[in-house]
């Protein structure tokens, strides 16, 4: 496959991503105003709620089997590695560039969040299809590669409406704390008209029938004398001590006790996000043979439960994508985000996570954790080099910050992903050949 056919199929997913984003910011300009703020904001929580839950579910049950998920156990670690590897370095982007602190998670979350969904199901289908793949005959490339696709999409989503989802939230709290603390800042800076109305009442706390309402003794019996005699003896009465030691031991512990259940409460919270239940539940049906067969194919006795589940699905992408394009009107205007921070995200994404990539999949397959089939290493590969998933815009508007430096990350990063996706699959093809 030549350079200029691989550049086409590598830069049709992204420059339809592109397109309907154009349409989405079309919409949402005060011209059309059929997108406006609210109505981006009630069509995001269908998204989160309905659309992508069910094209996570559709996908697991009917392409992934048991046998699969045993011989492709590699995969949940590659993916957990461009986590783990983007998350390192968008930390450091964030501690060397410093961005404003209600962004970290945003920029953490560009660099470690591949779009492992939508993309793979269209750019990998579309290589086996063309002339000269090195991947075999065409129809059998495809469907195992939309399989491998799918595994992936769900896999990524497991890891995304997690750790993701954790990211954008704390910004969210950052957010919101930093808005609390301006705004009182903004009331300090405020003059008090009762205090400063008559030049006379500075002088209010000296007032000698103030006073006695004012300086409140917090123990009117002990003197000065008797404060040192009072402190001599609670410090040499031992059994004194004795029970603040204790007071400090069991407020620990119930503080030890109330963090686990905060923590434990967060991770079933997480769980139970409808993204994360959909791919938990996609697992169950597609490992079980029984509950596969209620649900998919034209003979299943509930295929058209499965039928209608595909269909809500199909909209997750376009919804997402025109939900991002108006998002992206405002931020063009409003974001402020250092251009030094968008090249420090390319460089994570398009130049070291790529270069890693490579290296873990050689590693992997030299110690014989992977199996002979090329295609699966090329599937490897390309989880580091993907743009930014769509689903953190959607947690974005979700928890609503930072909607508008993540339409401008985002506009940068994909319009540099049919390059780079282009340049890099033909690295690897090579490494592969």
């Amino acid at each position: 496959m030549g350079f200029w056919t691989l550049l086409e199929v590598a830069s049709m997913p992204v420059l339809q991503v592109l397109i309907i984003g154009l349409v989405g910011a079309f919409l949402a300009t005060d011209y059309c105003n059929l997108l406006p703020a609210d109505a981006r904001r009630y069509m995001n929580k269908v998204v989160f709620m309905v659309f992508t839950p069910s094209l996570i579910f559709s996908s697991l049950a009917e392409t992934v089997t048991l046998e699969d998920i045993i011989s492709w156990w590699f995969m949940p670690i590659n993916i957990g590695l461009t986590f783990l590897f983007g998350g390192v370095l968008g930390w450091i982007v964030v501690k060397t560039l410093k961005p404003k602190p209600h962004l970290d998670g945003l920029i953490i979350a560009t660099c470690s969040t591949g779009n492992l969904g939508n993309l793979m199901l269209i750019i990998v289908p579309a290589i086996c299809n063309e002339k000269g793949s090195p991947f075999g005959d065409r129809n059998v490339c495809a469907t195992v590669g939309l399989s491998y696709s799918s595994f992936s999409m769900a896999l990524g989503g497991f890891y995304i409406w997690t750790y993701t989802y954790q990211l954008i939230r704390q910004s969210s709290v950052k957010y919101k704390a930093l808005a609390l603390e301006v705004e009182k800042e903004e009331a300090d800076k405020v003059p008090n008209k009762d205090l400063y109305a008559n030049p006379n009442t500075h002088l209010l706390l000296d007032h000698p029938e103030k006073k006695d309402h004012l300086a409140i003794p917090i123990n009117p019996v002990l003197q000065d004398d008797d404060k040192e005699s009072n402190l001599a003896i609670v410090s040499n009465d031992p059994g004194s001590a004795g029970k603040l030691q204790l007071g400090d031991a069991a407020a620990g512990k119930a503080l030890s006790w109330e963090r686990i259940k905060e923590m434990l409460h967060q991770i079933l919270e997480e769980l139970l996000a409808p993204p994360t239940l959909a791919a938990i539940l996609g697992f169950v049906f597609g490992a079980s043979t029984w509950l596969k067969n209620l649900l998919v194919g034209d003979g299943a006795p509930l295929h058209v439960i499965q039928d209608s589940i595909e269909l809500l699905g199909d909209g997750t992408i376009p919804c997402i994508t025109l939900i991002l394009g108006g998002n992206l009107t405002r931020g063009l205007r409003s974001a402020r985000i250092k251009p030094i921070v968008i090249v420090g995200v390319l460089i994570v994404r398009y130049v070291i996570q790529p270069a890693i990539g490579i290296g873990v999949v050689k590693a992997a397959s030299h110690l014989g954790f992977l199996p002979s089939d090329p295609l699966f290493h090329f599937i490897l590969m390309v989880q580091f080099t993907l743009p930014p998933a769509m689903n953190i815009s959607t947690m974005t508007e979700l928890f609503d910050v930072g909607q508008e430096e993540c339409s401008v990350l985002f506009l940068w990063t994909y319009l540099v992903a049919a390059l780079a996706l282009t340049v890099w699959s033909t690295i690897f093809l090579w490494t592969l050949s």
